[in-house]
C-alpha cells in the first residue's frame, strides 16, 4: 500500500493523546473538567488507534504469518513484559509481581494485536455486516463473564476488536470522505455533543471505555450490554470525527508517524517514574498545557534515531540502525 501522509499523521496525534491521557490520569479525580476531558479523549484514541491497525492489517490474516507475526508481537511483548517487572520492582512499585500472561499496564495492545490478527483469519471469510455483526455481539457477551479479564488481555482483545474488524474492511477512499466538509461539521456536532454529555451525566466509570472489566464490576450485571453497546455507538461516531480533522498533507512531523510503536512501548518507563515521584500536579490550564507540551516532548524524544537505535534490537529484532550508523561513521573516518 502506497504511503498516505494522512495516516501517519493520525497515528502521531493519537500516540501523543496516548501518552497525555496516561499523564493526566493520575489527576483526573481533583476536577470534573479535567475527568471530563479525560473521558472524552478515551472515548475515541483506542478505538481510533485499532481502527487503523485493522485498516493496514488487510495482508494479513493468514495462518502462514503466524509465526512472523510472533516475532514481531509476542517477542518484543515477552522482552518488555520482564523489562517493565523488574522496572517496577525497581521503582518500589506496587503489584509488579504480574506473571506472563497479565500483561504489564500498555503492553496488553500486544497480546490483543496478536489476537485479532488471528481472529481476522476466520471473520475475514465471512461477509462484512455478517463478520461485524458477529465480533459486536461477542464483544457485548464477554462482559457478563467475569472470568474474562485481564489475562492475556481477553477482555479487551474481544471488546475492541469490532474496531480491528471495520478498520479491515473499511477502503481508503471512506476513510478520505471523512475530510469533507459535512464530516467535519457532522464531527463538531459529535465531539460537542460527548464532551457535554459525559460532564452532565451521571458518574461515569471510565472501566466502560478501557474493556477490561465485567458488567458485574462495572455495575450493570444485567443491562450491562445495553450500555457497552451505546459506548460501541459513541466510540465510531467519535474515532469518525477524529479522524476528520487529520491533515492530509505531509509536514516536518508526520514521519514521526511511522515511530509509534517505539513510543507505546517505551513511554511507560517515563510515566511511571513521574508517577511515583509524584513529581506534577494540575492546578489550572497553564499545567494542563505544561502537560500537552512535557507528552509531545516525550513523543518527539522517543521517536528520535539515537532511542530507535538503541531500542530496535528489543522491539524489532534487528540491528539496522546501529549498523547504517556505524558504516557511516566508518565512512567519514576512511575519507579523513
Amino acid at each position: 500500500m502506497e504511503r498516505n501522509a494522512y495516516f501517519d499523521n493520525a497515528k502521531l496525534v493519537l500516540i501523543f493523546l496516548v501518552v497525555f491521557g496516561h499523564l493526566i490520569q493520575p489527576f483526573v479525580g481533583d476536577s470534573e473538567n479535567l475527568k471530563t476531558l479525560y473521558l472524552w479523549l478515551y472515548t475515541f484514541h483506542m478505538p481510533a488507534f485499532i481502527f487503523l491497525a485493522g485498516f493496514f492489517a488487510k495482508g494479513a490474516g493468514k495462518w502462514s504469518s503466524i509465526v512472523t507475526l510472533g516475532k514481531k508481537l509476542l517477542v518484543p511483548y515477552l522482552i518488555f513484559q520482564l523489562l517493565y517487572t523488574l522496572f517496577y520492582f525497581f521503582i518500589g512499585k506496587s503489584g509488579w509481581q504480574a506473571g506472563v500472561f497479565y500483561p504489564q499496564w500498555s503492553l496488553w495492545f500486544l497480546c490483543s494485536l496478536f489476537s485479532w490478527n488471528i481472529l481476522l483469519i476466520l471473520f475475514k471469510k465471512a461477509p462484512m455486516f455478517v463478520s461485524l455483526t458477529f465480533a459486536v455481539s461477542i464483544g457485548l457477551g464477554v462482559g457478563y463473564f467475569g472470568e474474562i479479564g485481564h489475562t492475556l488481555s481477553l477482555s479487551r482483545t474481544f471488546v475492541f476488536f469490532p474496531f480491528f474488524l471495520l478498520g479491515y474492511w473499511a477502503t481508503e477512499k471512506q476513510v478520505m470522505w471523512l475530510r469533507e466538509r459535512i464530516a467535519k461539521v457532522i464531527s463538531l456536532v459529535v465531539m460537542t455533543g460527548v464532551a457535554i454529555a459525559i460532564y452532565i451525566a451521571p458518574e461515569l466509570n471510565s472501566g466502560w471505555l478501557l474493556a477490561s472489566k465485567s458488567y458485574a464490576d462495572l455495575g450493570l450485571p444485567v443491562l450491562g450490554g445495553v450500555a457497552r453497546l451505546l459506548v460501541y455507538v459513541t466510540a465510531v461516531l467519535m474515532a469518525m470525527s477524529f479522524l476528520a480533522w487529520i491533515p492530509r498533507t505531509q509536514n516536518r512531523f508526520t514521519h514521526l508517524g511511522t515511530r509509534t510503536l517505539y513510543v507505546y512501548l517505551l513511554h511507560g518507563f517515563l510515566i511511571q517514574s513521574f508517577r511515583e515521584a509524584n513529581l506534577f500536579r494540575i492546578d489550572g490550564v497553564i499545567d494542563l498545557l505544561g502537560m500537552a507540551l512535557l507528552s509531545a516532548i516525550i513523543v518527539f524524544v522517543l521517536s528520535t534515531k539515537p532511542v530507535l537505535g538503541i531500542w530496535q534490537p528489543f522491539i524489532e529484532g534487528k540491528m539496522t540502525i546501529i549498523r547504517k550508523t556505524f558504516e557511516r561513521t566508518m565512512d567519514r573516518l576512511q575519507e579523513r
